[in-house]
């Protein structure tokens, strides 16, 4: 039992004396990023509900993998500018 105390203690000093994290991406361009990636999530998927419906092509496949990957971090960096950190 103290062996697991003084590891806690080592942690939380440990903890106490490491930097801050910064962001790679200033806080002030998060919502034109965000605004870039979910407008073009919107036109891909636009896009995507414009193609003919023949057959399953990986033209498809590409539009949706594409549209879903802008929408889903246009989603993360509308919410991280917005103060909502995920």
């Amino acid at each position: 039992m103290r062996n697991e105390c003084e590891s806690i203690g080592t942690k939380k000093a440990l903890h106490a004396s490491s930097a801050p994290f910064v962001s790679a991406v200033p806080v002030s361009l998060l919502p034109y990023i965000a605004f870039v990636l979910l407008s073009a999530a919107f036109l891909s998927t636009f896009y995507f509900t414009t193609l003919p419906k023949k057959s399953f092509s990986s033209h498809e496949a590409l539009v949706i993998v594409l549209a879903s990957l802008e929408a889903g971090f246009g989603i993360v960096a509308l919410f991280n500018a917005v103060g909502v950190y995920v």
